[in-house]
């Protein structure tokens, strides 16, 4: 017998309380980037507690879990690193306690994003108990390294474990709206070089300190004139970091640089975000480049990659978009609400380098990620859990 919406929606509430206690689980196990193992091994009991098909670890760490042994491969993503705590006096409660109460999970990585993870687990178990045999191998992947080095995961399970979906799906905080893209980002070093000479006589030097100042307000005028999507919106450049120094602090600087976090909008490239800021900081700039990230993952993995994590969307009209529309109009009887993130995710990797088809759906709000006295609502993981286990029967029915 085919599964139903009905079905769906109604494990999904009976299994409420279980969604609910699987995040405060995996909330009250720290797991900042590079440092994922423990929770990544609770993850895989619990995955394997659903009654999963197939539960193990990649190079890096990720857990991946399978239900179903369809020709075709849906990919359900979280990632389970997190940010720090950052100011400690700002919480309320303890970031790591996972308490329950008046209807929110709370603590570190609820909402950013172990949320989205609880409810692949519930997915995953609802998939089994109603007997899911259906066109797909629906793959649940538990990410690692993803806050250090979003996509890098992924680049990693598609490049060298093989493993590229037909679809995916990013289950990253959209308050339970669906989702098709988000601008790219980059990160930019400028350096700059002057002239030492002795503080008391700078007209004998030429001062690294003042060409980063002037790289600086270049980049603010740069800013004002980058690209703008109708979609995704526009393009962006902040000056994260300003470094100058010199051979001691009664001298005039000979070295500095300027760090920039570029936000990229539908056409614009690496290649020309830095021609754009060597254009605007003109002769003062020495070098500008792309810096290389290393993760090494906590099983013992490791993976290079350039800071170019590529801007992605797909239409509104595409076959997925319409598929989880279909699962959501059967479960809750209206359409989900379109959108798009304004941070970066996996989706860089999955859809914007490697072309694979996206979309969003998770618990959990934007504005929490990263912020003190982080929470995610019950209620989204309810919502969350059953739109995953109906995707694969919504898209099944869009071909027959």
């Amino acid at each position: 017998m085919p599964i139903t919406a009905d079905q769906v929606r109604a494990l999904a509430e009976k299994l409420r309380d279980r969604s609910a206690e699987t995040l405060s689980t995996i909330v009250r196990i720290p797991s900042f980037s590079g440092k994922e193992e423990a929770v990544c091994r609770r993850i895989a009991e619990l995955c394997t507690e659903a009654g999963f098909d197939e539960v193990r670890f990649d190079g890096l760490g990720s857990v991946i879990g399978r239900v179903g042994r369809g020709p075709r491969k849906l990919a359900i993503d979280a990632h389970i690193d997190t940010v720090g705590v950052g100011d400690p006096s700002q919480w309320t409660t303890d970031p790591f306690s996972g308490i329950i109460r008046d209807g929110l999970v709370l603590g570190r990585g609820s909402s950013d994003q172990k949320g989205g993870a609880a409810a692949m687990i519930t997915a995953g178990r609802i998939l089994k108990d109603l007997g899911y045999d259906g066109e797909f191998s629906v793959y649940f992947t538990f990410t690692v390294l993803e806050e250090d080095c979003d996509g890098l995961c992924w680049r990693y399970l598609i490049e060298k474990e093989g493993l590229k979906p037909d679809l995916a799906v990013s289950t990253e905080p959209t308050t339970c709206r669906l989702y098709r893209g988000h601008r790219g980002r980059m990160e930019i070093e400028a350096t700059v070089r002057g002239v030492s000479a002795h503080g008391s006589a700078p007209e004998r030097g030429e001062s690294a300190a003042y060409k980063a100042a002037r790289a600086v307000i270049a980049m603010e005028k740069l800013n004002g004139r980058l690209g703008y999507d109708e979609f995704l919106g526009k393009g962006t450049v902040v000056v994260s970091r300003v470094d100058v120094h010199g051979p001691s602090q009664c001298a005039v600087p000979d070295q500095g640089s300027i760090y920039l976090d570029r936000r990229l909008t539908w056409g614009e490239t690496a290649e020309l975000a830095i021609s754009e800021v060597k254009t605007a900081m003109a002769a003062d700039a020495e070098k500008v480049a792309m810096p290389v990230y290393e993760g090494k993952g906590w099983h013992g993995a490791t993976y290079v990659q350039d800071l170019y994590f590529p801007t992605w969307k797909i239409g509104e009209g595409h076959p997925l978009v319409a598929g989880g529309r279909a699962a959501h109009r059967a479960l809750f009887g209206r359409d989900p609400e379109l959108g798009k993130w304004t941070f970066s995710t996996n989706g860089v990797a999955i859809c914007g380098k490697h072309g694979v088809p996206c979309i969003g759906f998770g618990p959990g709000d934007e504005d929490k990620a990263h912020a003190p006295n982080e929470h995610t609502r019950v209620a989204d993981l309810v919502t969350c859990s059953a739109f995953y286990a109906m995707l694969p029967v919504a898209l099944e029915s869009q071909g027959r």
